[in-house]
């Protein structure tokens, strides 16, 4: 049985190959850590309020709101702001393609039919006239030091950066329609609620009016009870234009214009509100899922990349190409070697030994890349403090919540006893009106307080970040080619 010999590879073909291999120089991209103390539990998270349990896709899906549910989707699928980002993303996609391209060789195919003569005509004394000339021309980068290669890198980082920033408008999308749906309903509870008083004052009023007409009590009391009665009814207006302008707000969110508002959306009455903790998870989960941290993230991805970019500039470009061109007074006269001309070769271009400006570029990209990696920490600390602000916030309505709510059960007992003693002559009408005044502000108040508990819940939802996973794909506008 024959043994095979092994030969020594030799040394050119070694180095040719290593020389078409090349390298990739400028630094290797390792992505940045995060803050430890910031990965563990929100430090403003009450636990009686809020769970760390994983905050799911489709938060909004929590409140049990099919209305609410069909506003986000409807948002998530016809909101401009999206498809202005599903544009942009677009647009990302074609400079990877166009980077890409760099890998392969360029060609130029060029014909012309002009007047002219050329140095061999002129020199023989020929005269002018008509004729055909064609060229094709072919070349290859070899990459030796990773341009091209760098170029894909920093691409397809930047294309990643697009589809977060994408992510990140679904986030405040969905946020924004949720947070419009509870204003039309909190300002919707509080116009009931300041019409009840309304109620409540026009009663004791008209109570006062037959009063004085008994002669119990003075033009002075009535008017007294007309001011409490006109401010109790200048209350509404307001509260009735703000429920309109949140309406016209959730229409330009999902796409409509103002007089396509949602018949459902406007007939709601009461904001949405948990009556569970809040899913909030911890900070490592907060970082992974918020997008513009990932945005951030591939931003200074490409921006190291670039520096790859402008560090090649400092070594040759060996480019292999292939050129002919012919001429002919002629269409088939092209077709015929005899006239024909061509190069085939490499080619070295080389800016050494005035590198000065590719110098600059390299510090230029080194700068950007390290601004990139301060925005990045910088995003990273601003996730943390919205998060821990929104909670902070939550928490502190909650609270405020229960005391505005004994304080109306203390007034409308106050009130009720009011009335009975006003009635039985025990309490003056100055008594009666102090008990109304009170009731009035402290009932406007809850309802206030309902309404920001219900936007403070979404803006914890918001600052957490989530909302874009599994969302509708959003196919930006389409441009006619003729």
């Amino acid at each position: 049985m024959s043994r095979a010999v092994r030969r020594p590879v030799p040394g050119w073909l070694l180095a040719l190959g290593l020389l078409l291999a090349g390298c990739v120089v400028g630094p290797r991209y390792h992505p940045p850590g995060t803050p430890v103390s910031g990965q563990g539990g929100f430090v403003s998270a009450n636990p009686q309020e809020t769970a760390t349990l994983p905050l799911p896709p489709y938060w909004w899906r929590l409140y049990r709101d099919p209305i609410l549910d069909r506003l986000v989707l409807e948002a998530l699928a016809e909101n401009q702001d999206l498809k202005v980002a599903a544009a942009n993303l677009a647009y990302a996609q074609g400079l990877l393609a166009e980077a890409r391209a760099g890998r392969y060789p360029t060609t130029q195919l060029t014909a012309g039919y002009g007047y002219g003569r050329d140095e061999i005509q002129t020199f023989a004394g020929e005269p002018a006239g008509f004729a055909f000339a064609g060229s094709f021309t072919a070349s290859y980068d070899f990459d030796l030091f990773g341009r091209i290669r760098r170029t894909i890198e920093a691409a397809h980082a930047s294309l990643d950066a697009s589809l977060a920033a994408e992510d990140a408008v679904r986030v405040t999308v969905a946020a924004q329609t949720a947070s419009a749906y509870a204003d039309i309903c909190g300002y919707a509870e509080q116009v009931a609620v300041a019409r009840d008083s309304l109620a409540v004052v026009q009663q004791t009023y008209d109570l006062t009016v037959a009063q004085r007409s008994a002669g119990t009590l003075s033009d002075f009391d009535v008017d007294r009870q007309a001011v409490l009665l006109d401010q109790a009814r200048a209350a509404i207006p307001p509260l009735e234009g703000q429920r309109r302008v949140a309406l016209f707000t959730l229409a330009a969110l999902i796409g409509k214009t103002p007089a396509e508002v949602p018949a459902d959306a406007a007939g709601c009455r009461l904001p949405p509100r948990l009556t569970r903790p809040l899913p909030v998870g911890d900070g490592a989960a907060l970082l992974r899922r918020r997008p513009d941290v990932r945005q951030a993230e591939r931003q200074l991805a490409a921006a190291t990349a670039r520096i790859g970019v402008a560090t090649a500039d400092l070594y040759p470009t060996v480019t292999f190409g292939v050129a002919g061109s012919n001429g002919a007074a002629n269409l088939g006269g092209l077709f015929k070697p005899a006239t024909a001309t061509f190069e085939i070769g490499p080619l070295l271009s080389w800016s050494f030994p005035n590198i000065l400006v590719a110098e600059a570029r390299v510090k230029e990209t080194r700068a950007q890349a390290s601004s990139a990696l301060a925005s990045f920490d910088g995003v990273v600390l601003t996730a943390l403090k919205e998060t821990e602000q929104a909670l902070a916030t939550y928490a502190a309505e909650l609270d405020h919540h229960a005391q505005l709510a004994a304080t109306r059960d203390s007034a409308a007992a106050a009130l009720a006893l009011a009335k009975v003693q006003y009635q039985a002559g025990t309490a003056s009408a100055l008594d009666l009106l102090a008990s109304e005044a009170t009731f009035v502000d402290a009932n406007s108040a809850l309802a206030t307080s309902d309404h920001a508990l219900s936007t403070d819940q979404v803006a914890v939802f918001q600052a957490l970040g989530g909302g874009w996973e599994d969302a509708p794909a959003v196919t930006p506008p389409a441009i006619p080619k003729h």
